[in-house]
């Protein structure tokens, strides 16, 4: 089916009413100069916040997805990147933690330069990502780069940085056939792409905002580690292969 539109923003939400309404306007008065068509998707993860998502959502004149029970970041991307219309996609997080300006940037990388995938890398160019979080954040940002980087994507890549587009073509692939749902379905991501070997463009983002919903970086990047062998074993048992 052909793309209606030539852009969708993918965010997934879980109970992050507050940093949607303090920091969506921010991302919805950028798209709103551009002279491209765009769709904003919000996927709620199965919040528990008697509806307060919903009706951000439905204020902000933003397309309202909900995924029943809460099953992981990589549920509601897979969700809002499958149901998309843009031509081009790009998925983000609830606080818009980079400066949207960087959207016009991936766009072109997208559409002219013809790349199939785009990502923002905090360890390139002038980002000051890691100079702006937390110790412990950095830290186990870092530790965990190290190891994916090794053994999943070659040492090549930021694999949790929160932004990253893709042609719909490629989306749909990718995201037709991914399994994680916690928060290494980025590194299922990357690793698919490779094994497709898809043109992936890393640039460099600016961070603007840590609002959303805090997470135990320590747990978290457990879990992270042990999905993994997952990934792997998924591809090695042919749970990868195209539609």
């Amino acid at each position: 089916m052909e793309n209606t539109l030539h852009l969708s923003v993918i965010i997934g939400s879980y109970s992050s009413s507050k940093a949607l309404e303090g920091n969506l306007d921010v991302l919805l008065n950028y798209l709103k100069a551009q002279k491209f068509s765009y769709e904003v998707i919000i996927v709620d993860d199965g919040s528990n916040d008697n509806d307060a998502t919903k009706k951000v959502v439905i204020e902000k004149a933003c397309v309202y997805l909900k995924n029943e029970k809460n099953l992981g970041k990589g549920a509601a991307i897979r969700k809002g990147m499958i149901s998309g219309n843009g031509k081009y996609r790009i998925f983000t997080d609830a606080d818009i933690p980079y400066d949207p300006q960087v959207i016009g940037t991936f766009l072109n990388y997208l559409d002219v330069k013809e790349f199939h995938m785009v990502v923002g890398d905090r360890t390139i160019g002038e980002t000051d990502y890691y100079k702006k979080v937390k110790t412990m954040r950095s830290w186990a940002s870092r530790v965990f780069a190290f190891i994916v980087g090794r053994f999943i994507a070659g040492g090549m890549f930021d694999t949790q940085c929160g932004i990253k587009g893709f042609r719909a073509e490629v989306a749909e692939d990718i995201f037709s056939v991914a399994r994680i749902n916690g928060f290494a379905f980025d590194v299922e991501t990357f690793y698919i792409a490779l094994k497709r070997n898809y043109d992936i463009k890393r640039l460099p983002v600016s961070l603007r905002s840590q609002d959303g919903k805090t997470v135990n970086v320590i747990k978290n990047s457990i879990l992270m580690l042990l999905d993994i062998p997952k990934i792997v074993f998924n591809y090695y048992n042919n749970k990868y292969q195209k539609k």
